[in-house]
Order: structure tokens, then C-alpha cells, then sequence
């Protein structure tokens, strides 16, 4: 059994921790590359690393394990790579299943941009605007529509940024997508659910500003008047190794842990869904990213601490500095 390594530069050490393990296993390793031969590949850095590696390798087939190195567990990286040890030998005898995860392929004005696991939304490059645009499913017009925006996603999206928005959470396996006008000027505008054959058309897209794709939350493509989306022919193949960790149960700890989040400040609660996106951010760094005072992050990060929602940590880089990051699946 071959495999490749993946991570970015700061996971460069949980990497060799990793390799480590597997030579004691007798499992050989690499640092991945496209061009070696490998029965299937691990990626460091949780759902985000995950993420990563699948826009960069769009149509790989190999089976991929993603390893967290916090204690955050989540959809598509539910190992800790503390606990690996006790795992490794299910993963040499290849005792796991293997989930199908569907892609979105996406077109942004007729030119191919890379799959997405979770989502495509459509808003405008400002705030506060309103967006217009013409939804088609096939060749037949679903609506016409003003409001802030439209979200596309596949089933283990539908667990993230559309059910904020109100759409409805799907089960893996069933083969649709969903689309979800974004706070429409009509108030009886519902989600739609289509099937994961659809052609999804995003048309005639307009707002003072100029309109933005983001795509799983990370990357923004500037959009002038259309977005195409289709299932994509590969899909995202995740390795499962704990029996009663599917994103089924992840959705469960997920919805169990949104009704003690009700209660909980709107700045508490920014921080955690920039946590989870972005990962491991010192307290300088969420400022920044969240627009937040300084004072206002302070006061969020220690109630999110105390609550046991964020692990604060040294950072390997400036031991004067502290590191926040995600302690519990939200």
C-alpha cells in the first residue's frame, strides 16, 4: 500500500508525524505529487485542507482520508491526527467504507472554473444591494428574482451556509441538489430542490455593483451575466474510517450543537462560521477578517472559550501570539 501525503506549508510537521506512522505500520508514504503512482492519498488540514485539494485535483478518483490537527472534527476530515495511532491499522487492512460526495461543476460566464463540495452563491461585490437575476432549471424559467443573492449546493452543503439561509438540510445519498434565494423581495420565494442531473442557469445577473461567485466559501470570481451549474462527473471519494462517523452523524452533533447556539451573540457567532472556514486565526487576524472592533472580538473570543466552543493554543511561529481555533463540530 502507497500513499501520498498532502498539506499545505504550515502542516509541513503533522505531515512527517503522519509519514512516521505509516513507515512504523509498514506503509509506505510520500509527499504527494500528481505524477507518483498512490493507492490513495491523506490531506491534512481538516474540511478546509480537504477542500483544498479538491479544487487543485479535479478529477482524481483516488479515495482521500482528511486528518484534523485540532480537535474540531467534521464532514469531510473526522479523524484527529492524535488519534491516527489507534486507526492505522483499519486503514492498512483497508477496513473503511468509502463515501461519494458530489461535485458541482460550475461555468462563470461559459468558462470552466474547478468543482465545488459545498456551495456556489452569487451576490453582489457590495453589501446591502440588491441582486436580479433569472433562475433556470434545463430550458425552463423556475423565477425571476430581487434580493440579496442565490445559493447553489450539493447535500453536504446543505448542512453550512444555505441552511443559515434557510434551505433545508439533505441526506447524502439523495441525488439532488438545492437552490436558495438569498432574503427575496418575495416573501412566498421558497427553496427549490433539483435533481443532480439539472443543468442550474443563473442568467441575466445585475445590480449596481458588480456581481461576485464564491465558490465553497473561499474563492470570488468576478460574474457578468451568467453562472452554470452541473453535477461534475467525478465525485469527491472520502475515506471513513470510524463506523458511526458518517456526515449523517455529523450533521446530527451539528444540529444538536445549533440549539445551544440560539442564544448565543450574533459576534460569537461570526466568529465561529469564520473559524470554521478559515481555520486556526490569531485574535489580530479575525479582526481583520470579520471587520469587528478589536474589543468586540476580545469580548466574543472569551465567551466562546468559556463555553468550550474555541481551544486557544501558542503559536509554533510567535510564542508571543495565541491561536483560536474550533474545539467542537459547528
Amino acid at each position: 500500500m502507497i500513499v501520498g501525503i498532502y498539506s499545505s506549508e504550515p502542516s509541513k510537521s503533522s505531515a512527517r508525524r503522519i509519514g512516521d506512522m505509516l513507515d512504523d505500520a509498514g506503509i509506505g508514504s510520500f509527499s504527494f505529487s500528481k505524477n507518483r503512482h498512490a493507492d490513495c492519498i491523506i490531506v491534512l488540514g481538516g474540511d478546509k485542507g480537504v477542500r483544498n485539494y479538491f479544487h487543485k485535483i479535479h478529477d482524481s478518483a483516488l479515495p482521500v482520508l482528511g486528518i484534523s490537527e485540532g480537535e474540531a472534527g467534521g464532514f469531510l476530515a473526522q479523524i484527529d491526527i492524535r488519534e491516527f495511532p489507534s486507526y492505522v491499522g483499519i486503514f492498512k487492512r483497508q477496513k473503511y467504507t468509502i463515501e461519494e460526495v458530489p461535485r458541482l461543476g460550475v461555468k462563470i460566464d461559459g468558462k470552466n472554473v474547478y468543482p465545488v463540495l459545498n456551495d456556489v452563491a452569487v451576490f453582489p461585490s457590495k453589501s446591502a444591494m440588491l441582486m436580479e437575476h433569472t433562475l433556470l432549471v434545463g430550458n425552463e424559467e423556475v423565477w425571476h428574482d430581487n434580493g440579496d443573492g442565490i445559493i447553489v449546493s450539493t447535500p453536504i452543503g446543505s448542512s453550512a451556509y444555505s441552511m443559515s439561509a434557510g434551505g433545508p438540510v439533505l441526506f447524502q445519498d439523495s441525488g439532488v441538489f438545492e437552490i436558495i434565494s438569498v432574503n427575496s423581495l418575495d416573501v412566498t420565494r421558497r427553496p427549490v430542490i433539483v435533481s443532480d442531473d439539472s443543468i442550474v442557469r443563473i442568467e441575466d445577473i445585475s445590480a449596481r455593483l458588480h456581481c461576485e461567485v464564491i465558490l465553497d466559501g473561499l474563492d470570488r470570481y468576478k460574474v457578468a451575466k451568467t453562472v452554470e451549474c452541473t453535477k461534475f462527473p467525478t465525485p469527491a471519494r472520502v475515506i471513513r474510517l470510524k463506523k458511526d462517523s458518517t456526515a449523517i452523524s455529523a450533521l446530527a452533533k451539528k444540529v444538536h450543537l445549533a440549539e445551544e447556539l440560539l442564544s448565543m451573540p450574533p459576534s460569537s457567532k461570526l466568529l465561529l462560521k469564520t473559524l470554521e472556514y478559515e481555520g486556526a486565526m490569531t485574535q489580530k487576524d479575525l479582526a481583520n477578517k470579520t471587520l469587528l472592533p478589536p474589543r468586540t472580538v476580545r469580548l466574543a473570543l472569551s465567551h466562546l472559550l468559556k463555553k468550550g466552543y474555541v481551544k486557544k493554543k501558542v503559536s509554533i511561529r510567535d510564542a508571543r501570539q495565541k491561536i483560536y481555533e474550533i474545539s467542537k463540530i459547528v
